[in-house]
Parts: structure tokens; sequence; C-alpha cells
């Protein structure tokens, strides 16, 4: 649905008390729209829009809409729910949040997109670092809280810029309008709404198709999968990578004495000496995306420098949440296997004791068909504990559990033990945990709960 937003002047948000909604709601005020909101419970962040002069209604009642010109409501809310059901009935415009937020990308001259199977958030963040460090005064909307925005995990910036992170779940990041369009990696994820893997490429092809001749696509050359959808695109083409031919390549990569990596990046013109202060070798792609973003737009090589530097981390990717008798925990919002794998990788590279995992999967859908790759994702582990999956948006048909998952890592790599509930690995844990040793806690579901309990 495209409304004319131009005509619109007073805009009603069902479920504003949401991170994406909040930051959308945030943007129109000062944008220079009446904004209003309703959220089924009170919160910190509801609290936080009334003071800066957004009312929120907790509950949801017809008469919260009356007077709104549109009404933008989340995912979660159902057809059913009263305020949208008197919208419908006062022929009211009613749009779902991530329609209205690619709405919103058509007011900015220079939207940048970040989409990919895997490392999203990270990149969206590090581009958001750097121009702010440029000076550009940049919107943001992003997938976690970040130091670097004060905690939010969005900016009101008053310049043509609009950094956002492109989520290809049910296809949404096909209703942004971005100058810019970034695609990290493509990789078998959300089967629950893609068919397969062809189907997965053609979404992201059809990304690649929405910026103009006069904008830009930025590839991963070491990604097989991105390289197959890069032609016949009207926009101009960057690419990045380490092990192939690419615009912007990493060399002389060093790992530092405190796990984190410098290198060059360099194109055939220039060099930038970098250091990341985030842990992983894969943060290399993320920062040589971020990089080919930043001199597509002709930022200053010290503000590049800067800003990697400065990104210390996204809430949940590697997040160093406390210790419990002298074991370090981090937790990480990590999903899906490759990303498993990446995480451990991270956590080998810092650390020779034991490193215990606490996995929550995600979805049955996802766990179902998965499950082969789940399987070998945990061999760098010392010893993981599969919880119940959390099933978020789904029901348990039974099509999958986590203990068979336990069963079959244990057969694979016989380190598995399956525990129901997060108390159980809490008691499990306090037990059998030593000094020296890392705990991670991985899952996009409430299991980053363990760990933060445990480092108090």
């Amino acid at each position: 649905m495209d409304i004319n937003i131009d005509n619109t002047k007073k805009i009603h948000m069902v479920g504003i008390g949401g991170v994406s909604m909040s930051g959308i709601a945030d943007i129109l005020m000062n944008l220079g729209y009446t904004v209003t909101g309703s959220d089924a419970n009170e919160s910190d962040i509801t609290k936080r829009l009334e003071t800066q002069g957004i009312p929120v209604k907790i509950g949801h009642f017809p008469e919260n809409v009356h007077g709104a010109d549109v009404v933008v409501y989340t995912a979660a809310v159902k057809q059913d729910n009263p305020e949208l059901v008197e919208a419908h009935n006062l022929n009211i415009e009613t749009i779902e949040r991530s329609d209205f937020l690619g709405m919103l990308t058509k007011l900015y001259k220079e939207t940048i997109a970040i989409s990919g199977t895997h490392g999203k958030t990270t990149t969206t963040s590090m581009v958001s670092s750097i121009f702010l460090k440029a000076a550009t005064d940049p919107t943001i909307q992003v997938g976690a809280d970040l130091s670097v925005l004060d905690g939010l995990n969005y900016r009101v910036g008053k310049s043509d810029y609009f950094i956002v992170e492109a989520c290809e779940y049910v296809r949404s990041f096909l209703k942004f309008f971005p100058r810019t369009a970034v695609v990290l990696n493509i990789e078998e994820e959300h089967l629950d709404c893609y068919k397969d893997l062809e189907d997965i490429k053609n979404a992201f092809n059809s990304f690649l198709d929405i910026p103009s001749e006069n904008g830009t696509i930025i590839l991963n050359a070491d990604d097989s999968d991105c390289m197959a959808i890069s032609q016949n695109h009207k926009a101009k083409l960057i690419t990045f990578g380490i092990d192939n031919s690419a615009t912007w390549t990493a060399t002389n990569i060093q790992k530092n004495l405190d796990g984190t990596y410098s290198f060059t990046a360099k194109n055939d013109s220039e060099e930038l000496n970098v250091k990341l202060s985030v842990f992983g070798y894969h943060n290399i792609y993320n920062a040589l995306a971020a990089i080919a973003v930043s001199k597509s737009y002709n930022l200053p090589n010290e503000a590049i420098i800067a800003g990697l530097l400065a990104f210390g981390g996204a809430k949940r990717r590697f997040e160093y949440v406390g210790t419990y008798r002298g074991a370090k925990i981090y937790d990480d919002y990590a999903h899906h296997p490759t990303e498993i794998k990446a995480t451990l990788k991270t956590a080998k590279a810092i650390n020779n004791k034991k490193i215990w995992v606490v996995f929550q999967p995600h979805t049955y859908s996802r766990t179902h068909t998965l499950f082969d790759k789940f399987v070998t994702a945990f061999e760098d582990a010392g010893e993981v504990i599969v919880l119940d999956i959390y099933a978020a948006r789904e029901k348990d048909t039974g099509i999958v559990s986590s203990r068979q998952l336990a069963t079959k890592i244990n057969e694979h790599s016989n380190n598995a033990v399956y525990l129901s509930t997060i108390p159980e690995a809490l008691s499990y844990l306090k037990a059998k945990m030593k000094h020296g040793d890392i705990l991670l806690t991985i899952g996009a579901g409430d299991v980053t709960n363990l760990g933060r309990k445990l480092g108090q």
C-alpha cells in the first residue's frame, strides 16, 4: 500500500512500544507529524516516548484511533484488534510497520539499506558509527541498541542520509527504496516464508533492482550466491572481499593481542589501515562492507578509521555481560548454524580453556529445516546445553525437538546435554563452570536472561 504521506498530519501507532515502532515514532515527530500510540503494556520505551511529547495509551481501545489520518501497526497485531477494526469502520488508512518504514525511506535522498543473511546489525552499526564521525547527521534505524546512539537503536538526523537495516524476512526489504543497497551474504534462512535457497536469491536479486542508475549496489565477492546475482542491475556495482578479486580487499590481516583484528583495506588507488574493536574474523567482512559504503559517499579516511575503532559492538552480538566465579559470560543473538560457528570461532580465538554454550533453538521451522547444519555447528564447544525450542510465532507440531537435536549432536561431537529450562541450565552451570572458562548464551529468544542473571 502506498499512502500519500504529504497529506497526512496525524499518525497513530498500534504497538508503539516495540523497538522499531518507537524509533519510527520519534522520526515522524521530528519530521513534523503529530504522533500518538498505544501498547498492551507500559515499558521504559513508552515512558520515554511520553517524555518526548508522544501520548501513549496503555491498552487497545477503539477511541484511540479517533482523529488519525493513518494507523500504523506491527505484524504482531491481529486484524481483530479493536483499534484496527475501528480504523476500518471509519475508513482510516491502515498500514503495516515494514510497509510504512519503506515509505519513510522515500523521504530521504540517500537511503542506505544493508541486507544479508548474517551481519546486518553489525554492519549497519559500523556504517552508522562512521557517518557520525564524519558529521553527516544521519537518521538511523538498526536492529540493536548501540552505545554510539546513546543506548538506543535509532537516531533522528537532519540530513538526507537514512541508514537502515534491511531484513529479508517475509521480503520486508523489498518495500524499501534505497539509493545504496548492500548484500553481505546469502544463505538458507527463514524457510518458513521462502521455498528454498533459489527463492531467497531471487528476493535478493529483486532488492538489487531497486536502486536507480544513479545508485550503488555493494556485494560480497567471496560469497558465490551474491556474485551469482551481481549482473544486469541498473546501479553501479562495488564489491568487497578477502579471498577473491574485489573493489575493496583486506590485506596484512593481523590478530591483535586482545583478540581483535587489524588490516589494510585497499582498492586500486588508496589504502586505509584499520583496527577493529570487536572480536571475530567475520567482522573483517562487515568492516569492508562499511568501508565500501563510506567511500562510495567520499567520506574522509580519518572518519572511517575512527568510526570503526569507536564501534565496540551491538547489544547481543558477542556482548560481554559479566562473570561468574572467574568465568566470563558473553551473549549472542546467533540463531543460524553459520552464525553459531562464527561465534564459537571468536570465543576459541580469545580463550584456550573450556567453552560452555547454552543454546536455545529459535522456531520449530528453522530447527527442522536446518537440523543437519545445527548438528555440526558446535564442534568448537567444550559442552553445549540445548534448551527447549523457543517457539516465537509458531506452534509445536511435533516435527522436531531439542532432545532430538542434542542426541544427534552427541553422535557427531559428543559434547551435548539436553536440559529443558533455563533454571535447570543455571543449576547445571553453577555446579560445573570453573575459573577461566567462557560461557556463551546463544539464541534469539529469552536465553539472553540466563547469562545476565548468572553474571550479576
